[in-house]
């Protein structure tokens, strides 16, 4: 069952056509703010009330980054290992013509599971308008993932992290969970400000070295071989990532990564969540009682929907990574400003998104 609250969600649209037999499902969660934004997802599981969840997700993640949309999210229920390219794009093509009387008005589409430039260009061609969706391919006016902005945002929450709790850092240690479009570059830029790469982790393993671990040769090894786990170094199971000796640890891959139970065993001083939910509010109350700071993940990982902002106004990569900086060190510098012993950065961080959310909402009802 979805949840209704004082916030949304304000509209469910599920679609289904025969013919090429798309089913889908769209959840706008909150247009306070603007038109809700948010990824289309392609898998067999999806199901409304985890659209609905992500919708809720999106519409604090963009309220926090201060821009100009509201929360949605959609789903289509299809297997992509088991179509064809065409009847994918058939698929993609049906949803989109489906979505055409609230898209892009009051929904805007991004890429998300199995659902990539090319899948984007079908839904926006289909739509007719280039404002339907982000994540366009870059002959389209696309702002390309492959430019970094969220490992760049991850970079930059860090720094202000770091240096709110006084960790210098040139020399401090760091491990990444996940060598992938985010951990990838927040190991690039960290490494060149200085810091020391101790451990890094990917499907295959974890990569443990405590004299520190070289960016472009580890790059290099995972293109060639496929895996971080072929760079010297001592290889262990890769949950064995929490676990490491070092200073600053970055989930930035699987949900779920850390739970209560692993609370004894993580080392670090500093958590900053790449990933999405890579452990639960709870866990992350555990772990601010133990004095480990952690940025949550809608403050710490909105690189890549501010970079869609600036691509939905027809903005510059250089315009992209200015504000990409400024608002998410600036968020981080809020957040730990208005956390303390009793509230964590997630609490305050959730706090600012209702406040600016309810600010502007005409329909929302919140008992006091």
């Amino acid at each position: 069952m979805v949840e209704f609250d004082g916030f949304g969600p304000e509209k469910i649209i599920q679609v289904y056509h025969p013919k090429s037999g798309m089913k889908g499902v769209l959840v706008i969660d909150s247009t306070a703010l603007g038109p809700g934004k948010g990824g289309i997802r392609m898998t067999p599981s999806v199901s409304v009330e985890e659209v609905a969840k992500l919708a809720r997700a999106m519409t604090w993640k963009n309220a926090m980054a201060e821009l100009p949309f509201g929360g949605a999210k959609a789903g289509i229920m299809a297997d992509t290992k088991k179509l064809s390219e065409q009847h994918k794009k058939e698929i993609v093509a049906a949803f989109s013509d489906a979505l055409r009387p609230v898209c892009p008005d009051m929904y805007v589409a991004a890429p998300d599971m199995y659902f990539a430039e090319e899948e984007v260009r079908t839904f926006v061609e289909t739509n007719g308008s280039m404002k339907a969706a982000t994540g366009k391919p870059k002959d389209m006016g696309g702002l390309p993932h492959e430019l970094g902005s969220t490992g760049f945002g991850v970079f930059h929450s860090v720094l202000v992290a770091a240096e709110h709790i006084g960790l210098e850092i040139k020399g401090a240690t760091f491990a990444v969970e996940g060598f992938g479009n985010v951990g990838e570059f927040v190991a690039k830029f960290l490494t060149e400000r200085g810091a020391k790469l101790v451990g890094v982790s990917d499907s295959k393993g974890c990569l443990y070295n405590e004299d520190g671990i070289g960016y472009q040769k580890l790059d290099e090894i995972k293109k060639t071989t496929g895996s971080v786990t072929n760079y010297p170094g001592k290889v262990l199971p890769n949950k064995d990532i929490i676990k490491l000796d070092a200073d600053i640890l970055i989930p930035a891959a699987v949900p779920n990564l850390i739970i209560a139970g692993d609370i004894d065993s993580v080392k670090a001083k500093l958590i900053v969540e790449g990933s999405n939910i890579p452990m639960d509010a709870q866990t992350e109350t555990l772990l601010h009682r133990k004095g480990v700071t952690v940025i949550p993940d809608f403050v710490a990982n909105a690189g890549g929907v501010i970079s869609s902002y600036i691509e939905y106004i027809g903005g510059t990569e250089k315009e992209m990574f200015r504000m990409v900086e400024e608002k998410i060190s600036k968020n981080t510098k809020m957040i730990l400003k208005k956390s303390g012993k009793s509230k964590t950065p997630r609490d305050a961080a959730m706090e600012t998104a209702m406040e600016r959310v309810l600010k502007e909402c005409k329909i929302c009802k919140i008992d006091k």
